[in-house]
């Protein structure tokens, strides 16, 4: 009886470095994003699965938009022992440096499915105008 308690007081024991180094490492994470461009502007697509809306702050400092929030963990776990965990949880960050050209008063933001979408418009004066050439014959 004696060995049955020590052994079960020596398993969860074994595996507290595996849970304890996902905690640490879940601390920050980068979120997955893409960007592209068009004609009219720029558009960045940033992946958050997992995360509110409300745990999203996108904020504008010159030319750069920075991206923070947290994902945050609501699992108890009490009376289970985890021998790893791929999820990630903790605090996030990304920043992109526009472009000279972006129209820094005309950013949209739209958070839907665990995707922020951010669509950046072009200066007006930065758009490229198609000018006809007449031609002369001579």
């Amino acid at each position: 009886m004696v060995e049955t308690s020590h052994t079960a007081g020596w398993l969860p024991n074994i595996y507290d470095p595996l849970r304890n180094f996902g905690h640490r490492v879940a601390d920050w994470f980068a979120p997955r994003s893409d960007a592209s461009a068009w004609d009219e502007g720029y558009e960045i697509n940033v992946e958050l699965p997992g995360v509110k809306a409300d745990d999203v702050d996108v904020t504008l400092d010159g030319d750069n938009l920075t991206i923070r929030g947290e994902k945050r963990s609501e699992r108890e776990e009490s009376g289970r022992s985890y021998f790893f965990s791929e999820r990630e949880y903790g605090a996030f960050q990304r920043t992109f440096r526009l472009p000279p050209e972006a129209d820094k008063d005309n950013i949209l933001a739209d958070y839907s499915d665990g995707i922020l979408n951010l669509k950046i418009a072009k200066k007006q004066s930065a758009r490229p105008e198609e000018k006809k050439i007449s031609i002369t014959r001579s």
